[in-house]
């Protein structure tokens, strides 16, 4: 299985709240160029942040790459969420793109490769993580390529 990461592209520096950024015409283009190495990837699922900045980096990857299925909007990939319950989430997770935030993603990465949270990924802004094993589980997990736009 392959398990792509994504996280979203640059944001706004200030909102109302952390929730509300919405991304920049730079953190757009950082998105699209990102989408364009998920092209011809069979993609089953794009799974996102509820927050405005990642919800948007979703659609532009859906618009680009033609994705039918909606996105499927989680409350697990907000930034502070704890690696280890999204883990938990991805037990039949195949093909699948999650678009998050750091600290998570860089977390995350670095449990599936590592089974443990000393050794986070560092990841820039639409920065995309491809990762391939048997199983979703800590340290099950090779990264296979980090692709920054």
């Amino acid at each position: 299985m392959k398990l792509w990461v994504l996280r979203h592209g640059e944001a706004e520096p200030h909102a109302r709240s952390d929730a509300e950024r919405n991304l920049t015409e730079h953190g757009r283009q950082e998105a699209l160029r990102s989408a364009a190495h998920l092209i011809g990837q069979p993609l089953s699922a794009i799974i996102a942040s509820p927050y405005a900045r990642a919800q948007q980096t979703a659609k532009l990857v859906r618009e680009a790459l033609g994705f039918e299925a909606e996105i499927r909007t989680v409350s697990w990939l907000t930034p502070d969420n704890n690696p280890l319950s999204v883990v938990a989430q991805l037990d039949s997770a195949d093909n699948v793109l999650l678009v998050s935030h750091q600290p998570l993603v860089g977390n995350l990465i670095g449990l599936l490769q590592h089974g443990h949270l000393r050794n986070p990924q560092p990841m820039h802004t639409a920065g995309l993580a491809e990762l391939e094993g048997d199983w979703p589980l800590a340290g099950l997990m090779t990264l296979n390529s980090i692709k920054n736009p």
